[in-house]
């Protein structure tokens, strides 16, 4: 392990890109651990009031925002990490051996039937592992995990007509659709939004010059016009409805964040990831100081004089150059943490980062209060971008809250 991580406390907001210029860059010895040591210590679960009231107080994500604004509750959103699963793993092995219940009788409890007949006991102290994940995203996000449904394979045309018909029948209502399909209800919610509805009208393949204007101009509007940030505060759906659905709401988030973003913050100019943009990422996770990338919030990462790249794209980017180095599959975050700080332990000459045309884009103002169903930066600590069809109302393709 790095020399900083017995002095600071893990899970630490990025360091700023300035700070890192600025900072004479460490070196340190790789280490030979398991890809996921869970010794190591996790982030704070802050107020105990508060930690008590999210594992026992069943919020939706407006009461959570209202929490943020009223009592300073902080709290976790977004994809679940690696170490997080592992520990959901280890508390429900620990409550099934010590109640002496069998694999039925513990899916029973995960898939109660009836709402109000929850186990309450089970699904608090499960979400007393974790630190500040509300009981209700564990509880959404446990009965995924366990459902008999998950992850059967390729959509087949058979079943895209079945999906079809049973929405036509019944409507949006998903848990009954499920069982008609025989998928999950979000697989099922997510194939109609994505590849069913407006199918007759949807447009695939290369993006027209005309289609990336008019996508601009509406995700613009939407947003800058309205004091918003471009790239969390976009609800796609809205989006792809304005573009006469020619293009779905996926199509719409995808087409922004990789390409059209950045472009826009550079001035019409499209930027180049440069060895300065990779030392820089590369230092600000390091500075981070967390466990597994996992456990990233790659929303964090830009700052007002490093801005041009969406989450999104900070995120492939760093698992691009993770991937490249031998054998990190076998490697914990640290040891991969160790290389790359070598790697890029130098700043690079100032030649290579003249190149660039603009290193920075004008810093965007966010909106102070945070939008409907998302408590906000000041309020939320958010999980690890994991690319998803993820809407400004935290809504995505697997959403966890």
């Amino acid at each position: 392990m790095h020399p900083q991580s017995s002095s600071q406390p893990m899970g630490q907001p990025p360091s700023t890109s300035g700070a890192i210029l600025n900072t004479a860059p460490k070196s340190a010895k790789t280490t030979h651990k398991r890809v996921l040591d869970m010794s190591l210590p996790g982030p704070d679960h802050g107020n105990p009031d508060h930690a008590h009231m999210l594992a026992n107080k069943w919020m939706n994500a407006t009461k959570l925002a209202e929490m943020v604004k009223t009592q300073g509750l902080v709290y976790k959103k977004g994809k679940f990490s690696a170490i997080e699963e592992q520990q959901l793993r280890t508390a429900i092995d620990a409550f099934k051996a010590g109640r002496g219940l069998t694999d039925d009788q513990l899916q029973d409890i995960i898939f109660q039937k009836n709402e109000k007949g929850k186990d309450n006991a089970f699904w608090s102290e499960i979400t007393s592992a974790l630190a500040l994940r509300p009981i209700i995203a564990v509880y959404h996000h446990v009965r995924r995990a366990f459902h008999p449904k998950k992850q059967q394979g390729k959509w087949m045309p058979e079943e895209d007509a079945v999906l079809k018909q049973a929405v036509a029948d019944l409507g949006q209502q998903w848990e009954k659709v499920s069982e008609i399909v025989g998928r999950m209800s979000s697989d099922c919610r997510d194939r109609y939004r994505n590849h069913i509805a407006n199918r007759e009208v949807r447009v695939t393949g290369v993006w027209t010059k005309e289609e990336e204007e008019e996508l601009t101009a509406i995700v613009t509007e939407m947003t800058i016009q309205q004091g918003k940030d471009f790239d969390n505060d976009v609800f796609w759906g809205k989006v792809s409805d304005r573009m006469g659905n020619r293009r779905g709401r996926q199509q719409c988030r995808i087409k922004w964040t990789d390409s059209l973003s950045k472009t826009v913050k550079n001035e019409g100019q499209k930027p180049r990831w440069s060895a300065q943009d990779a030392y820089i990422l590369v230092h600000k996770v390091d500075s981070m100081n967390v466990r597994d990338d996992t456990e990233i919030d790659w929303k964090t990462l830009p700052d007002s004089d490093w801005n041009l790249w969406s989450a999104h794209s900070l995120q492939r980017r760093w698992l691009t150059m993770k991937r490249g180095i031998k054998g990190y599959e076998d490697m914990t975050h640290q040891e991969i943490m160790d290389i790359l700080r070598v790697k890029k332990a130098h700043l690079p000459p100032a030649s290579a980062a003249r190149k660039r045309k603009v290193t920075s884009a004008a810093n965007i103002d966010e909106p102070v209060d945070p939008e409907p169903g998302d408590a906000g930066p000041s309020g939320t600590q958010e999980g690890a971008s994991d690319g998803q069809d993820r809407d400004a109302d935290g809504s995505t393709d697997d959403s966890d809250a």
